[in-house]
């Protein structure tokens, strides 16, 4: 029940107030993300966590003048792989096996699945493929945020290319996909805050099936 209380607490504030988050909840934050689930374990992202002022304050202008963007105490950038690559589908097989102690046949067999079928593909089929497994470490992001009760404001609104630039994320085989500031909300300057949150009602989205 805490949990649902802490999301029904949250919404996607639309001012902060600069005050800085404790680095312990942010390390809880990204461990969030970080063991997201993603589609054959590969986690085709990495997350740019900026706390330098100067920088926020260059994504600004490329990110609709969204004051949350320099307001906020910590921007999280997912950043995805532009592609995939056998290098990056091998090394985390090769971590996978580090970690357990031993190879596995089906396993193996899997590697090379993936290795015939992914790189083959076309880069932006495979781009967006993975952004949708940064969307999911991303969700995990949020939840984990209302339950340290820090605010959390997803923002798709920005020129991709000028953050890759300004980041320098291309050179790193990169791409941003969607921004996260985390801080906390300022409610007077803020027209969202003391608004009733409205969701579909349980009916119309749910349909189950005996």
């Amino acid at each position: 029940m805490e949990l649902l209380d802490k999301l029904n607490w949250r919404y996607a504030a639309k001012a902060m107030n600069g005050k800085k988050v404790a680095e312990d909840k942010i390390d809880r934050i990204l461990e969030a993300a970080r063991l997201a689930p993603t589609s054959s374990g590969l986690q085709p992202f990495e997350i740019i966590v900026i706390k330098n002022q100067a920088i926020k304050e260059e994504i600004k202008p490329v990110a609709w003048n969204q004051s949350v963007i320099t307001d906020c105490s910590h921007l999280l950038v997912f950043a995805v792989w532009d592609t995939y690559t056998a290098e990056r589908i091998n090394h985390m097989f090769d971590l996978t096996n580090e970690i357990r102690g031993f190879k596995n046949e089906g396993w193996e067999n899997y590697r090379q699945t993936l290795l015939n079928a992914y790189p083959q593909k076309d880069a932006e089929e495979n781009f967006n493929h993975a952004a949708k497994q940064a969307y999911i470490a991303f969700a995990n992001a949020i939840t984990a945020a209302a339950y340290e009760g820090v605010d959390a404001t997803p923002i798709e609104g920005f020129d991709a290319t000028a953050v890759d630039t300004i980041l320098g994320l291309r050179e790193k085989g990169l791409r941003s996909a969607v921004l996260l500031p985390i801080g906390y909300r300022q409610e007077d300057k803020d027209w969202l805050a003391n608004l009733v949150k409205v969701r579909k009602p349980m009916e119309e989205l749910v349909t189950v099936i005996e």
